[in-house]
C-alpha cells in the first residue's frame, strides 16, 4: 500500500473523527466542532443494542451504526418534505464509490453502483459473451448459492460448467487446477464462503486463471469490510457486493468493481441509459440551436457509465457516506484481530456441546459454521436467551462483529448448553 493511499484512507476516515460517533444515537450538525475518534473494541456504543439481546449474525445482515442510521433518516425526512433542501437528489457527505474504491485499493472510475451482488455476477457472464458452447466456466461447491443456481441453469442449456468439490470445508487449489484449461473463459468464486467462512487465496486463483487466459469474478459480500481485500494485490478482474452485511449499509445498493483495462476492450457495454453519458442534452425547445437528433450525448469511460441504468437508492448512499469512513477509521485488519479470539473460543467450545465443525480451524474470516440435527430445539433455546445467530435446517452460522465481546460468546454457549 502506498503512502499516498494511506493518506487517502486517513482522509476518508476523518469523517468519523469529526464527531459522527461522539455519542450513541446522535448525529451532530454539519458544522459541529471536531472531536477525536476513540479507538478500541467492542463498539457497543456505536449501535442500538436492545437490553438483553446478543446479536451474532452479521453475515446475515449487519446493523447500521447509529450515526449512519441517523443520516439515513435525515435523507428520508428530506424526501418527505415538500421543497426539501436536497430535492430528489440527496447526496452523501462522502462519495461512497470513492470510499469503497479506497477500501479495496481500486480507482473510483472502476466502481459502479448496482442494486445487489447477483446483478454483478450476471453482468460478468453477459459482458464476457459466455454462451451455451463457448468455452467453459469453473467454480466451486462453496460459491454463493444464487450464483450456482445461475450457472447450473446455464449448464442445462449447454454451458460447460465445472464445479470443484469441497473437502474438509475447503476448496483445494489443486482441484481447481484440474478443471481449468485453455478453453476456460471464467473462474467464479466467493472470496469468503457464505456457508462456512472458507476464504480463498484469491491471488492464487487469479494467477491460475490468468495463466490459462481466463478471467476471475469474486463475490466479496462476506469478505469486504470484514477481512482485508486489495484488488491490486489479488489482480482480480471483477468483484461485486451488496452493502447490507459487513459494509453496514442497507438493501438495494451495492458496488461492482471492473478492472479498468477491461472496459471497452474485453467488456462491452451491455445496456444504455442516460447514466451511460458524461453529458446528455435535449434539443426540443424552439430557442435551442438546431440539432439533427432530439438528444445528444457523450458516452462515458468509467464503470458507472457501463453498468448504472438509472436512479439508485440515494438514502442508502447517504448511510454509506458514514459507514464506510467508519470502517476505514476502525481499520479492517483491526476488526479482524478483535474478532478472532471470539471465533476461536466458539470453534473450541461448540464441538464439546455436540456441534460438528464445518469451518476450517485456521480460518480468519468472520464466519464459523457447525452442523446439527435439531433446528427447532436450538431456535427455542436461543430465543429464550435473547441470542441471534443463523439457524438453518442442518447447520448454524455464527458471525460476530465490532460490537461483540467474549461476554456475548459466553451467552451463546450458555444458551446452547
Amino acid at each position: 500500500m502506498s503512502l499516498d493511499r494511506r493518506g487517502l484512507l486517513r482522509g476518508l476516515g476523518s469523517l468519523a473523527a469529526t464527531g459522527l460517533f461522539t455519542r450513541a444515537g446522535e448525529l451532530p450538525a454539519l458544522d459541529a466542532p471536531s472531536r477525536p475518534f476513540q479507538p478500541g473494541f467492542p463498539r457497543k456504543a456505536d449501535f442500538r443494542i436492545p437490553e438483553g439481546r446478543t446479536y451474532l449474525s452479521g453475515a446475515f445482515t449487519h446493523p447500521m451504526p447509529i450515526a449512519a442510521a441517523e443520516a439515513y433518516h435525515r435523507a428520508i425526512d428530506n424526501r418527505a418534505t415538500v421543497g426539501g433542501s436536497g430535492g430528489w437528489n440527496v447526496r452523501p457527505k462522502v462519495d461512497p464509490r470513492a470510499a469503497f474504491a479506497a477500501l479495496i485499493n481500486a480507482k473510483p472510475s472502476e466502481i459502479s453502483y448496482l442494486p445487489n451482488t447477483s446483478t454483478g455476477e450476471n453482468l460478468v457472464v453477459e459482458c464476457l459473451g459466455i454462451r451455451k458452447f463457448d468455452g467453459n466456466v469453473v467454480t466451486d461447491a462453496l460459491h454463493f448459492e444464487g450464483a450456482l443456481i445461475h450457472l447450473m441453469e446455464l449448464q442445462k442449456e449447454g454451458l460447460d460448467l465445472r464445479v470443484a468439490p469441497a473437502r474438509d470445508g475447503r476448496i483445494d487449489l489443486r482441484d481447481l487446477e484440474r478443471l481449468v484449461d485453455r478453453k476456460t473463459r471464467l473462474v467464479e468464486v466467493s472470496l469468503v464462503s457464505m456457508y462456512n467462512g472458507f476464504q480463498h487465496d484469491l491471488k492464487a486463483v487469479c494467477d491460475l486463471a490468468h495463466a490459462h487466459g481466463a478471467y476471475v469474478y469474486a463475490d466479496i459480500i462476506q469478505g469486504v469490510g470484514a477481512v482485508p481485500f486489495d484488488v491490486r494485490a489479488t489482480n482480480v478482474d471483477f468483484a461485486a457486493t451488496a452493502t447490507y452485511k459487513w459494509l453496514m449499509g442497507d438493501f438495494g445498493l451495492g458496488f461492482f468493481y471492473v478492472r479498468e483495462d477491461l472496459l471497452g476492450r474485453v467488456v462491452r457495454r451491455p445496456h444504455w441509459s442516460y447514466e451511460s453519458a458524461t453529458d446528455a442534452d435535449i434539443h426540443l425547445s424552439p430557442t435551442d440551436p438546431r440539432s439533427p437528433t432530439p438528444v445528444t450525448w457523450t458516452p462515458g469511460p468509467a464503470a458507472s457509465h457501463y453498468f448504472q441504468l438509472g436512479t439508485m437508492a440515494s438514502a442508502v448512499s447517504v448511510a454509506l457516506g458514514v459507514s464506510l469512513p467508519y470502517l476505514q477509521e476502525l481499520g479492517v485488519a483491526e476488526i479482524q484481530r478483535h474478532r478472532q479470539p471470539l471465533l476461536e473460543r466458539i470453534q473450541r467450545e461448540l464441538p464439546r456441546l455436540g456441534f460438528i465443525p464445518q469451518t476450517p480451524p485456521e480460518s480468519t474470516s468472520p464466519i464459523v459454521t457447525f452442523a446439527h440435527r435439531d433446528p427447532e430445539g436450538i431456535s427455542r433455546k436461543l430465543e429464550r436467551a435473547g441470542v441471534t445467530i443463523r439457524v438453518a435446517p442442518h447447520w448454524i452460522r455464527i458471525a460476530p462483529s465490532v460490537y461483540n465481546d467474549l461476554a456475548d460468546v459466553d451467552r451463546l454457549l450458555e444458551a446452547l448448553s
